[in-house]
C-alpha cells in the first residue's frame, strides 16, 4: 500500500498504545494536538487556512475545538480510514508524494519522545521514498542556509541542498536526514563542517 499507509496505520496505532495526552516533539503540542492538526490538514482545509487568514480565523477555531472535543477513539478512527474521496490525496500516488514524509516524521515525533527510543530498523522502501521526498524538499527547507549544504546517504548519493562558498554535509539514512530537515533535534545524522558553518545550519529555522 506504500510508505505513507504504513506510516499512518503504525502511528494510529501508537496513539491508541500513549493516549492522547503523550508528549511529542512538536513543541507542547500532546499526541491529540498532533492527532487535530492531521484531521483538519485532510480533511477541514478551510479550517486550517484559519491560522494564515484573520478573515477565517474564528471559523477554524471552532471547527479546531469541534475535533478536540471528539472522543480519542473516534479520532483515531478518523484519522486511520485517511483522506476523504474529494481530496486529492485519497489517490495513491498523491498520498504518497504528499503524505510518506508527513507521516514518517510525525510517527518519529511520538516514537522519540518517549524515554528510551531507537531508531527504527532501515528499511528499503521507505528510506527511498523518504529520500525522494528529501529530492523535492532540501532545497526549500536549507534554501535559506548562509553556507552550501549538502545531503549524503550511506551509499554516496548526495543532494546539493543550498549551494555555497563552504559547505556543511549532513550524512545518514534518508530516514534521519529528513527529521534534520523538519528541525528536529532528535536525529542521527553526521555533521561535517566548519564550526561556526555547522551552528549555522543548525540555527535554520528550516520548517515549522
Amino acid at each position: 500500500m506504500g510508505v505513507a499507509n504504513d506510516e499512518r496505520r503504525e502511528l494510529c496505532d501508537l496513539f491508541e498504545r500513549v493516549g492522547p495526552d503523550a508528549p511529542t516533539l512538536c513543541g507542547d503540542w500532546k499526541t491529540k494536538n498532533l492527532a487535530v492538526h492531521l484531521l483538519l490538514r485532510e480533511r477541514r482545509p478551510d479550517a486550517l487556512a484559519g491560522k494564515f487568514i484573520k478573515a477565517l480565523a474564528e471559523r477554524g477555531d471552532k471547527v479546531e475545538q469541534e475535533l478536540r472535543d471528539k472522543p480519542w477513539p473516534d479520532l483515531i478512527a478518523t484519522l486511520r480510514e485517511g483522506p476523504p474521496k474529494w481530496n486529492p490525496m485519497s489517490f495513491g500516488s498523491v498520498d504518497e508524494t504528499v503524505n510518506a514524509a508527513e507521516f514518517y516524521v510525525h510517527h518519529e515525533d511520538v516514537r522519540r519522545a518517549q524515554p528510551g527510543w531507537q531508531p527504527r530498523p532501515s528499511d528499503p522502501e521507505r528510506e527511498e521514498a523518504l529520500w525522494k521526498s528529501l529530492s523535492r524538499v532540501a532545497k526549500v527547507f536549507y534554501g535559506r542556509s548562509p553556507v552550501g549544504v549538502v545531503l549524503r546517504r550511506p551509499d554516496g548519493t548526495e543532494i546539493a541542498a543550498k549551494r555555497g562558498p563552504r559547505t556543511v554535509r549532513l550524512s545518514g539514512e534518508p530516514s534521519e536526514l529528513i527529521l534534520h530537515a523538519f528541525s528536529r533535534r532528535q536525529h542521527q545524522v553526521e555533521i561535517e563542517g566548519n564550526e561556526a558553518d555547522v551552528l549555522a545550519v543548525e540555527d535554520l529555522r528550516r520548517s515549522f
